[in-house]
């Protein structure tokens, strides 16, 4: 049962959900009539507790999808459906530390927080002061905002401010091309990146920053849930669905080898082979000739 102190979801019969705090004496006022907070406090999750009028509403013990939703927002929130993708593909979890910039809202943060765990920290950057409150205030309301998160504010132009060997980096930044060069050195080689960017436009300039660095491994992609509608008689979707909310583009911090290089280029098909040579071109590289002939001895990359 939950005890004074804990968030806790409850639903209405009408569908209606809502994240409340357990608080004594603080009764909640509905179009139902009043739910007590001391029968809350009485009731055991996934019961039912009736409002003066006799209403029944449920209780729920929060999910991290609950939390992240119910965050204050002066920014856009990432949807679960995005969140869950980019924690697993950063391998967010104990141990590990993630760097995140912006902090907008703390959605995503808060998520980052849950899944590092007390050995796990998330170092997250925010450059406008009035976000960074407010992404502060929703972390201490869902209890994450504790020893493993180290919030920063100011602009990451310079740096993450001294934050070395990080496992992964998520970027929600207007022009993210602009900080790469900083990458290197806040991250440990092979590190998984992720970056959100809501149009085509900025996906093409953070795809050409990304040729001209340390990065491999780059993947672009939109995640769209559609529900259906439960009713045996007639299975059939939502009218309505969560569509595109934003590109992710994913990466790994990676040194160049021309040995990789030229292995690579050898299982090419003849479409991939134009591409190479465009994409070698447009980077002032030697043509793929030219790597092909090449005596290779090591892992230098002088020769490409």
């Amino acid at each position: 049962m939950p005890v004074y102190g804990e968030l806790v979801i409850v639903v209405t019969p009408r569908g209606k959900r809502g994240l409340h705090r357990v608080l004594e004496n603080q009764d909640l006022h509905t179009r139902d009539g009043v739910l007590r907070m001391a029968d809350i406090a009485q009731a055991e999750y996934g019961s039912e507790v009736l409002t003066s009028q006799g209403v029944p509403y449920r209780l729920y013990r929060p999910t991290l999808s609950d939390l992240v939703q119910g965050v204050k927002r002066q920014t856009q929130i990432l949807y679960p459906k995005d969140i869950g993708y980019i924690c697993t593909r950063l391998g967010v979890g104990p141990g590990r530390t993630v760097i995140e910039a912006g902090t907008g809202s703390g959605s995503l943060t808060a998520a980052l927080a849950w899944f590092s765990g007390p050995t796990g920290h998330v170092h997250t950057f925010e450059a406008r002061e009035e976000f960074q409150k407010l992404a502060a205030k929703n972390l201490d309301k869902l209890g994450l905002l504790g020893e493993n998160v180290t919030m920063h504010l100011g602009d990451i132009a310079e740096g993450f401010d001294g934050v070395t060997g990080a496992d992964a980096l998520f970027l929600d930044v207007r022009t993210p091309q602009a900080y790469l060069e900083h990458i290197p050195e806040a991250c440990c080689p092979g590190a998984a990146l992720a970056f959100l960017l809501p149009t085509v436009n900025q996906v093409t300039l953070l795809l050409e920053g990304l040729e001209q660095g340390p990065f491999d491994d780059v993947e672009v992609c939109e995640l769209m849930i559609r529900k259906w509608k439960p009713i045996v008689d007639r299975l059939r979707p939502e009218d309505r669905m969560i569509a595109h909310t934003g590109f992710l583009i994913f990466a790994r911090l990676q040194e160049k080898s021309d040995l990789w290089e030229r292995f690579r280029v050898q299982s090419l098909g003849t479409r991939e082979r134009k591409q190479e040579a465009s994409r070698r071109q447009r980077l002032g590289l030697p043509p793929l000739e030219s790597l092909e002939s090449a005596e290779i001895t090591g892992s230098s990359t002088e020769d490409l």
